[in-house]
């Protein structure tokens, strides 16, 4: 079974939530402040660049773009 990248995975299936539904980072910073988590545009570049962000973080940006489901099936 080939070795899975789950980094790459998880900020994959981040940037397709914010693809799909037209949300740049400068408006997710938005979003976040909005529901009491501050961020700041560059903060949200860098953590998803790298991909070393928590579920915490993962969680959070998901429900401020109001993502209610996930496919994980749709993530490569």
């Amino acid at each position: 079974m080939a070795e899975i990248d789950w980094t790459a995975r998880t900020k994959n299936l981040l940037k397709a939530e914010l693809k799909k539904r037209g949300v740049s980072y400068r408006e997710l910073a938005e979003k976040l402040t909005a529901i009491g988590i501050p961020e700041t545009e560059r903060n949200i570049a860098n953590k998803i660049s790298r991909g070393g962000f928590t579920g915490a973080f993962l969680i959070q940006c998901l429900v401020a773009i109001g993502a209610t489901t996930l496919r994980l099936d749709d993530i490569s």
